[in-house]
């Protein structure tokens, strides 16, 4: 079943100075501020499209490692997942590098990272970020 999400922003301002405010439509979670210095500098909370773009690669990556898993008979004892989304002004968006820490009873280093990177390929967030590289570094905790 196809799902669709929405968010808006509304923006005052030029680039450099301007503000605007993003705000989550379909979860009403909340509006958050987001300015060209907090992309390009310290965030100062307020937030920027790549710490959205971080928070949904993340996420969307936890969830497909942990249907991954349990499609091989595997359950985690825990998934921290985290996800570093680079920008440089001028060029755009580079990079996303996933971070992985898991402990997993009974998996092998062999089946753990050929799970890992099957997921990090098959998350759909993934996908939509094909034009950058992704890069993931995966633990497998004792």
């Amino acid at each position: 079943m196809a799902s669709t999400r929405n968010a808006h922003t509304g923006w005052v301002g030029n680039l450099a100075t301007g503000t605007g405010h993003v705000t989550l439509d379909s979860s009403e979670l909340g509006t958050y501020e987001v300015t060209w210095k907090a992309r390009t500098e310290a965030s100062e909370g307020k937030t920027s499209p790549e710490e959205l773009i971080a928070a949904a690669h993340s996420s969307c990556f936890a969830m497909g490692f942990t249907h991954a898993l349990d499609g091989e008979g595997y359950t985690a004892e825990y998934v921290n997942t985290s996800a570093a989304v680079t920008f440089v002004p001028g060029t755009g968006i580079t990079g996303s590098h996933l971070t992985l820490a898991t402990k997993i009873p009974g998996i092998s280093q062999e089946d753990f990272d050929r799970i890992a990177n099957d997921a990090k390929l098959g998350c759909p967030v993934s996908g939509a970020l094909a034009a950058i590289n992704i890069t993931l570094e995966a633990t497998l905790e004792a």
